[in-house]
């Protein structure tokens, strides 16, 4: 995950883990704020670029001393909404999104620091409460692609490597499709090829120096309209490659979570995700599998096993029993 001149290096190395779990907890809490503001009447556009705003702000305050360090954005603020499934992150000069009561909102962000890079996601539900319970089928997407993340946080093995979870469930086919949301995202490749345009050369050299290898907004770019126009030439030759803006089918709903998890000698260590709030959903549907339950059961830390165990017992019943009422 790291950038290519660091590949060499691994979590075997105190400084590295330090670098990963600094970056970690930046866009934990900066998760927290971003979702914070996911509130009816918010504007999308305003909130990715609050988030993108604090992400480059408190990556900047880190290692300060070395001038050379590069840290900043890894993944740039997405806020996708219901039926859209990634990477919707409106520009100035592209239609603004605003959030109403029961949508369902998928929160997509990551930082790094020399490289080393921890991206999360989360899916609340607009207006959810204690008092006012998601049910139906947004409930059983959101608790499916917990359930389902939590599933495979658990089957990972201890290694040397570094890995992102990113556990996409959606209600419908399960295939995203393009609409007409223009792509903002985009990530440099290693291709090369010699620009024919000044602007796109420009363009492309600006990318270079500010992202590197880093998925960027083009927000990010003083003239838009400009980077709009540069980008496409970029594009055509393979030099840059775009995260498509891709949706499910109309009334479907996508839930998503994602985390960076760092696989020590002593077991797996998650450094990115927040708590999940099981109380809030309340679905008929349960996990009947016995393998797939004493997966859910057990503890995702093996040092820590027998400690959580009869906490994660209790909460997956919880979320699983089937309302007699019902």
């Amino acid at each position: 995950m790291a950038d290519k001149e660091e590949t060499e290096k691994t979590i075997a190395e105190d400084l590295v883990v330090t670098k990963y779990k600094m970056a970690g907890e930046i866009v934990n809490r900066i998760l927290k704020q971003v979702l914070d503001k996911c509130i009816a009447g918010a504007s999308v556009r305003e909130i990715c670029e609050f988030g993108d705003k604090l992400l480059t702000e408190e990556t900047s305050k880190v290692f300060k001393k070395e001038k050379e360090l590069k840290k900043g954005i890894a993944f740039p603020t997405c806020i996708s909404v219901n039926n859209c499934i990634c990477h919707f992150s409106p520009i100035a000069s592209e239609p603004d999104l605003i959030l109403k009561d029961e949508d369902m909102v998928k929160v997509d962000l990551g930082a790094h620091i020399d490289g080393f890079i921890a991206v999360v996601a989360h899916t609340i539900v607009i207006s959810s409460s204690l008092e006012k319970k998601v049910t139906g089928r947004k409930a059983d997407v959101v608790l499916a692609a917990h359930f389902a993340s939590q599933a495979a946080l658990r089957l990972l093995k201890p290694g040397t490597e570094v890995y992102a979870m990113d556990v996409l469930v959606s209600t419908g086919e399960g295939i995203g499709r393009e609409q007409d949301t223009r792509v903002t995202i985009y990530k440099k490749t290693e291709e090369t090829y010699q620009l024919k345009l000044k602007a796109s050369r420009m363009f492309y050299s600006e990318v270079s120096h500010k992202h590197g290898l880093m998925p960027f907004n083009l927000r990010t770019f003083e003239d838009e309209k400009k980077a709009k126009m540069a980008v496409v030439e970029c594009v055509n030759h393979r030099l840059i490659e775009p995260f498509q803006v891709l949706y499910e089918k109309p009334n479907e709903y996508a839930a998503q979570f994602k985390f960076t998890v760092l696989l020590m000698p002593n077991g797996p260590h998650k450094i990115t995700g927040i708590p999940f709030d099981l109380d809030i959903y309340q679905s008929d549907c349960v996990v009947d599998d016995p393998e797939l339950k004493n997966l859910l059961y057990s503890s995702a830390n093996p040092k820590s096993a027998k400690k959580k165990k009869k906490k994660a017992e209790k909460a997956v019943d919880v979320a699983m029993e089937v309302d007699a009422k019902a």
